[in-house]
């Protein structure tokens, strides 16, 4: 059985072009079928507030108003999907980019909050494998954006982290998946702004400690969660580290691997 890697590149990446550049470079070397998710980063952000489009954050989410979704769309699916697409091509990989709403890739509805109204905001419902594993079949490197679709016109905006769990999910009926969310840290860290006290290895127990202790920062315990969802269905392993050492990364010598023991 193939290895796919599911890899989810961070917003903080996106923003710095040099930091970008020797990723995708990194990525462009991974010698075998592979998956790029990205965010949006702060251009979006940027953008909504050169057109005078308030922005709002609630539990770390952006509330996706209709004037929102507009520039998310052309952020995501747009600009930053092709930039990456062009420059992996340059650096001699086939890459394509989808949004969850071509080829009906990823299929969602808008999220329903007992409380919060999130606008155009998108959970997932279900994954094309069958389309994703053709495309890779064919050797071709996917680079994925998160907007999604509701089969009935709808574009949503959908968590880009979830994405990458549920591709891998997906994929793993088909082949051996290994999940890498790669940003600005170098893992999980007990203390949010010392890079020196990386966690190397999380199982179920010692992150039910950890929570408990208060060692894990709020921003991780999302990403977390989902590591955890994807082992449960399949994934063989899941990697939370540093873009730039993303080789080390895919080796298991760098980053924290979660593990289902």
């Amino acid at each position: 059985m193939d290895t796919v890697y599911v890899i989810k590149i961070g917003g903080n990446i996106i923003d710095d072009e040099q930091k970008l550049a020797a990723f995708l470079n990194e990525f462009a070397r991974v010698k075998a079928k592979k998956i790029l998710v990205h965010g949006g980063g702060k251009l979006a952000t940027r953008l909504a507030e050169q057109m005078n489009i308030p922005q709002q954050l609630v539990e770390g989410r952006r509330i996706t108003d209709a004037e929102t979704l507009k520039v998310v769309t052309m952020v995501y699916a747009g600009f930053i999907n092709k930039s990456i697409v062009a420059r992996l091509q340059a650096a001699g990989t086939n890459a394509m980019g989808l949004s969850g709403a071509d080829g009906n890739a990823v299929l969602a509805h808008k999220r329903v909050h007992p409380t919060i109204d999130f606008g155009f905001a998108g959970d997932i419902d279900s994954v094309n494998a069958s389309l994703l594993t053709a495309l890779l079949e064919q050797d071709i490197t996917l680079v994925m954006a998160p907007i999604t679709h509701d089969q009935k016109g709808q574009l949503l905006n959908t968590n880009a982290d979830t994405i990458a769990q549920e591709l891998a999910k997906a994929l793993s009926v088909h082949y051996k998946v290994h999940l890498i969310y790669s940003f600005e840290k170098s893992g999980v860290l007990r203390h949010a702004e010392d890079e020196t006290s990386l966690i190397p290895q999380i199982n179920a127990a010692s992150y039910k400690q950890l929570k408990e202790d208060g060692a894990v920062f709020a921003g991780m315990i999302p990403k977390l969660d989902n590591a955890f969802a994807a082992l449960n269905s399949g994934v063989e392993r899941v990697i939370i580290g540093k873009a730039e050492n993303l080789h080390a990364l895919i080796d298991g010598t760098t980053g924290t691997t979660i593990v289902n023991e």
